[in-house]
């Protein structure tokens, strides 16, 4: 592919993109994905260049841009002439997109720590993160495997240049590491694992926090627990690849209550890593800005709620609640956590007991800009 064809991909697949997003569907990586398995003479180098200017124009443009083309024009203007199977001439009066982090709607609801001198990390591109499985290895054992140096802030977690591959590696194939930010690995620990014999993820997904409540616990039980049956399915491979017992629990909506019945008051503690906007992943989903809006945080900001009410009878006298979201919105983090203690008088808070992030609200707020990690708003609850 000549580099004007390369850019002509390029701004056919963000036009698949902007539509994706706008109607809910795939990521720009599976589309990005799909797109080359029609086109199987574009070679790894072709490929990897188009792939390249579909990310750049992504993370470019906050708002959702006119069209793949007007994504492009600001940052490829010199491939634009019609040569080389290449896009068309621009016009003078043609739309680009312009340049932001932060969509204008979601700027005002930021914590207020998350300073516009932060906004272009939240677009960076990130390292990948891995977390030795201390069930199976150490951390020091995988460092000189991987040749990886340690991550600041978690004892369990090893850090590789970003799109480094790891699936391939023999040591991922054997259960001794597992691809997790560092920012996930701090709410693990911010669980206190090691000090719990009943663990429930009530928002387990593919299970990437049980996993590792799991490895710094293997004596625990541990309940992993979804209303998504896709989600949940990917877990038990992973459990078994890294040696984890974990009990699986899919939960019928709207009837979690009733698949939950038997754990009442029995958890030391349970885990709500709760659905969110995503906004603290932006550095690795660029496009989750164009599909979030006003509508869609709402309905998240009341399953929140649901959630955390759902969570607060499993937890026994004593034990604790740990409430995490991958959000920089205070909304979702610092508001949560107060109007959960507002309507469940039997919970006070607590800190994590690892020092890390900023205090933000009655929780800790971790940022790619201040702490290198995703963003995540952690606080616990301690049921008295």
């Amino acid at each position: 592919m000549t580099p004007q064809a390369r850019v002509q991909a390029a701004i056919e697949i963000v036009d698949q993109v902007i539509a994706s997003a706008r109607e809910d569907g795939p990521p720009a990586d599976a589309i990005v994905s799909a797109y080359f398995k029609t086109r199987r003479y574009a070679g790894s180098k072709d490929r990897r260049a188009v792939r390249e200017w579909v990310f750049r124009a992504i993370r470019h443009s906050a708002e959702v841009p006119a069209s793949g083309r007007a994504a492009l024009l600001p940052i490829a203007s010199e491939w634009f002439g019609g040569e080389g199977h290449g896009p068309a001439l621009a016009g003078d009066d043609e739309p680009r997109a312009g340049e932001g982090v932060v969509p204008r709607w979601v700027q005002p609801l930021l914590s207020p720590l998350v300073e516009p001198d932060e906004w272009p990390a939240l677009v960076e591109r990130a390292p990948v993160d891995l977390r030795a499985n201390l069930a199976r290895t150490t951390r020091d054992e995988m460092a000189a495997h991987f040749g990886a140096a340690p991550t600041p802030l978690s004892p369990w977690g090893l850090r590789l240049p970003a799109d480094s591959a790891v699936s391939t590696d023999e040591a991922f194939a054997d259960g001794m590491v597992e691809v997790q930010d560092e920012g996930s690995q701090l709410i693990a620990l911010a669980c206190d694992p090691a000090a719990r014999e009943v663990m429930v993820d009530l928002c387990a997904g593919a299970g990437g926090k049980a996993l590792a409540l799991a490895a710094a616990n293997p004596a625990a039980r541990i309940v992993a627990c979804d209303t998504s049956r896709a989600r949940l399915a990917k877990l038990a491979p992973r459990a078994e690849r890294a040696g984890a017992a974990i009990e699986n629990r899919l939960l019928d909506q709207p009837r979690e209550a009733e698949g939950l019945a038997d754990l009442s008051g029995a958890a030391d503690l349970v885990l709500v890593d709760a659905p969110c906007s995503g906004s603290g992943t932006w550095r690795r989903n660029p496009e989750g800005r164009w599909r979030l809006t006003p509508d869609r945080l709402d309905r998240l900001a009341e399953l929140q709620m649901r959630v955390l009410d759902l969570a607060a009878p499993l937890v026994r006298p004593g034990g604790t609640l740990v409430y995490a979201v991958c959000s920089h919105l205070a909304r979702e983090g610092r508001d949560q956590a107060q109007a959960f203690l507002s309507r469940h008088s039997g919970f006070e808070p607590e800190d994590t007991p690892m020092d890390v992030g900023r205090l933000d609200g009655m929780g800790r707020l971790l940022t790619p800009g201040h702490d290198g990690t995703d963003g995540f708003f952690i606080a616990r609850f301690r049921a008295t």
